[in-house]
């Protein structure tokens, strides 16, 4: 079945009460997922032993947390997919969500729906993932829950129906293929490590190492890292840290996640203003994401960049720093 017409024959089972009813449904865990999430996080471990070490990967592990992490999620899957923050030229928006994509945090329309349910639910029984049922289920909990073909059909219908007529998205949504980029990802950079060392004549075992290198620094701590830091806005941001404006949620600006995450731990200022592509509205709020957009911007590849509302409340007093 395609994904058009399952999305399209899940409409008659859209009852928002039902999409609301989580403490209703029998939780059954995705060994999938939690194979998936634990396997990356062991091979992550790799990375202290000496073998696999080279400065060259833990280089490329940091140039791969701002180009994967910032461009891909924060920029691709949440200020252009989720919020329309701002566009640029399709060929560009794809780009970065095919970057996001390789880092392993669901497929794009899937990650679409379930942000703009948060949204919708903030810190509300029905909020997919609230630290209100506990720090755990917030941070990784909600993500290892068995979510049944029609209930994601549900999800894509009413959160994602517009990402879901993108072919590109559609098809990394079908059947794991989101999966299936991650683990070409992976056999580029062993490849690409173990090919540019073969090509300054190192040794095969020499070009060996270099590629193992790059595969547990370039992708498996930089998987993690993003992960875990993704994960802890979902979590530390709604309970820890400072309010800037009143909000019907419990959403906290943490200094510690928003210099991170590079600028995704501002969270109640995104929350204030979901559709600003701005979080950080003080000099302090450090925001990576807004600097690359403001960049875009200048070299004319991004256009309708949303600011911050002019009628934004004030910040509250006494409240504005970290």
């Amino acid at each position: 079945m395609s994904d058009e017409l399952a999305v399209a024959n899940a409409a008659s089972a859209l009852d928002p009460e039902r999409l609301g009813q989580e403490s209703g449904h029998s939780w059954q865990i995705d060994w999938g997922y939690v194979a998936g999430v634990l396997t990356f996080h062991l091979l992550a471990l790799l990375a202290s032993v000496p073998w696999f070490f080279s400065w060259t990967g833990v280089l490329v592990a940091a140039f791969g947390v701002y180009i994967f992490g910032t461009v891909g999620i924060n920029l691709g899957f949440h200020r252009l997919l989720t919020h329309r923050s701002f566009s640029c030229p399709r060929g560009l928006e794809r780009a970065f969500v095919l970057l996001g994509t390789c880092c392993v945090v669901e497929s794009p329309p899937y990650w679409v729906a379930i942000h703009r349910w948060h949204h919708q639910s903030a810190d509300e029984e029905r909020d997919p993932h609230s630290p209100c049922k506990s720090f755990l289920w917030s941070h990784f909990g909600w993500y290892l829950v068995r979510v049944g073909p029609a209930r994601r059909a549900e999800l894509l219908q009413r959160y994602a129906r517009d990402v879901m007529r993108d072919p590109l998205y559609a098809f990394l949504e079908r059947n794991y293929h989101w999966v299936a980029l991650a683990v070409v990802s992976c056999l580029a950079f062993f490849g690409l490590g173990w090919g540019a060392a073969l090509a300054m004549g190192a040794r095969g075992v020499d070009a060996i190492q270099l590629g193992a290198s790059m595969l547990v620094w370039g992708v498996f701590v930089r998987t993690v890292y993003v992960f875990q830091i993704t994960m802890c806005v979902n979590s530390i941001t709604h309970l820890w840290g400072y309010r800037n404006y009143e909000t019907n949620d419990n959403s906290r600006n943490n200094f510690w996640v928003g210099v991170l995450a590079n600028g995704e731990g501002w969270h109640n200022n995104h929350h204030a203003d979901p559709r600003s592509a701005r979080h950080g509205h003080f000099w302090w709020e450090l925001d990576v994401a807004w600097l690359t957009i403001r960049l875009l911007e200048w070299i004319g590849l991004a256009r309708d960049v949303v600011m911050p509302s002019p009628g934004l409340a004030a910040p509250e007093s006494g409240r504005s720093g970290p």
